[in-house]
């Protein structure tokens, strides 16, 4: 088993290169819907006998909200291989990915007025 350097027995990013590959079954791109490092995966159904392992295995962490990035630490799999694995339980509605929502520009600047207010109160005090 290879392993991090200093750390003897946890699995490494320099992972088989063979293992993979049957991971993914000889995929190397995700599919056309790609996933944030800190998009949400929730399972929408549990396991049934005869998936693949790693799908059971994110099904399983996945029945609360799991970002990515966290997936592919527990799984001890690169980022790339697990949105492989995430898009195929997407095609088949095993899971929903929830993107993060970032405000719009004008809604997380406060005006320049309010700014202006609070530089007077503060040079007041």
């Amino acid at each position: 088993m290879t392993g991090r350097p200093g750390l003897p027995g946890l699995p490494g990013r320099d992972e088989d290169p063979d293992r993979l590959y049957t991971v993914t079954r000889g995929r190397s791109r995700p599919p056309e819907h790609a996933f944030d490092l800190v998009t949400l995966i929730v399972s929408e159904q549990a396991p049934v006998p005869g998936m693949q392992s790693e799908h059971v295995r994110i099904l399983e962490l996945c029945r609360t909200p799991t970002a990515v990035v966290e997936i592919a630490a527990e799984l001890a799999l690169p980022v790339s291989i697990v949105k492989i694995l995430l898009g195929d339980l997407l095609e088949t509605h095993r899971i929903t990915a929830r993107h993060p929502r970032f405000a719009p520009t004008k809604a997380r600047l406060p005006d320049l007025d309010t700014l202006k207010q609070v530089l007077h109160g503060l040079q007041r005090l």
